[in-house]
């Protein structure tokens, strides 16, 4: 813990979900790292777990489920949840993604907490709509913050949130998880009877934000007459499905393998000789950072964050959205590079991620950012790391 840190305290961090998605891995991560500096944990989702529950409880994080419907507006949840706060009196309520964030603006208006923190994880959070109903909440939380600077630039150019009501705080990653170990590399690979000699990562739900349209279509423009290579991807919400008669029609069903949803990402992470990426829109990718830390050479899109965790021509090459085929041109770059470069490239990406990612540095900031907002209401004392 910083000098400037707050004494631990209590804090409820909120979100919408809870599954193996960025934005819920980044509050796992929080929560059990604030937990580590004796700070009293609690986490609420609104919809049903679908992951992280036992990682929650093994840290001694309690966990509870408004149990709400997906796409059903139920305005007794606002109730419930405000009983939820009154009983455990928290100092902070750290509230993630834009659901949650609303309702967390909206429960001030039953119950009253010291520090409401809204973070946003993604520079496009669903339109307008969205957009004006954070300004028009605005006054009810003590400070909104996005994962990269990129998306704060953007929600105060559309008015979203006012000037100066906005911080820049990252995501932060637990390096010592993430990181290359041949041996591990050469255990996952025989596990998943990987032959090919380069192997290619993605993971990530399906969504339209991550585009995997495009990056199927790249893909088999770049390995068309190439040397075998293998695309593994990895997530929910209907990936397979909906990309199967994709992949059928490019001919690629033997160089792409769908993995389903995997809480093995860091071993996955030592088995790849690339990450891919193909986004349309994003905030900061918590997989990036882990592919990064890694020492994963990266394709990516010029989308959100991106670029302040890769570095065109340094440690990956960033293109431009929704093109295939620069995509694909990047692709086939990075796999004709001799191994050494694509190791060199590796190795700039973990140093980056080290100096400006790691989790104790980034909880820091937050532990300095509840105490800036709380003022007398979150005491502060000094202590060393």
């Amino acid at each position: 813990m910083n000098s400037c840190s707050p004494a631990p305290s209590s804090i409820v961090f909120l979100l919408t979900s809870l599954s193996f998605a960025g934005a819920e891995v980044q509050v796992l991560n929080l929560a059990s790292e604030l937990r580590r500096r004796q700070w009293t944990v609690r986490v609420i989702s609104m919809l049903p777990p679908e992951a992280l529950e036992d990682k929650l409880k093994a840290h001694g994080i309690e966990y509870v489920s408004l149990n709400m419907r997906r796409g059903v507006a139920d305005p007794r949840v606002l109730f419930r949840l405000a009983a939820l706060l009154r009983r455990w009196r928290p100092q902070v309520l750290h509230c993630h993604m834009v659901h949650a964030n609303l309702l967390g603006r909206l429960v001030q208006l039953l119950v009253s907490i010291p520090v409401v923190v809204s973070t946003a994880h993604s520079i496009n959070e669903g339109g307008r709509l969205r957009e004006w109903l954070y300004r028009l909440t605005d006054p009810l939380t003590s400070i909104t913050t996005n994962i990269s600077q990129a998306a704060v630039d953007r929600y105060i150019e559309v008015g979203a949130v006012p000037r100066g009501r906005i911080r820049f705080i990252p995501n932060g990653l637990d390096l010592e998880t993430f990181r290359s170990n041949p041996e591990l590399r050469q255990e996952m690979r025989r596990k998943l009877q990987l032959l090919e000699p380069f192997v290619w990562l993605a993971v990530g739900r399906f969504d339209e934000a991550k585009d995997y349209p495009t990056m199927l279509r790249a893909f088999a423009r770049a390995t068309e007459g190439m040397h075998p290579s293998v695309l593994l991807l990895v997530g929910g919400d209907g990936l397979e499905e909906k990309m199967s008669p994709l992949v059928l029609q490019l001919g690629l069903e033997s160089s792409v393998r769908f993995l389903g949803v995997r809480d093995d990402i860091p071993l996955l992470m030592k088995a790849a000789d690339g990450y891919l990426m193909s986004s349309a829109w994003e905030g900061m990718p918590m997989v990036l950072l882990e592919a990064a830390a890694t020492g994963l050479p990266i394709v990516t899109t010029d989308v959100g964050g991106n670029r302040e965790v890769v570095q065109d021509e340094v440690s990956g090459f960033v293109v431009k959205p929704g093109d295939p085929d620069g995509l694909a041109q990047a692709i086939q770059r990075m796999k004709e590079l001799p191994e050494a470069e694509r190791k060199r490239m590796g190795e700039e990406g973990r140093q980056l991620v080290e100096q400006r990612f790691g989790l104790r540095a980034v909880v820091d900031q937050w532990e300095s950012l509840y105490a800036e907002f709380g003022g007398d209401r979150v005491e502060q004392q000094e202590t060393g790391s």
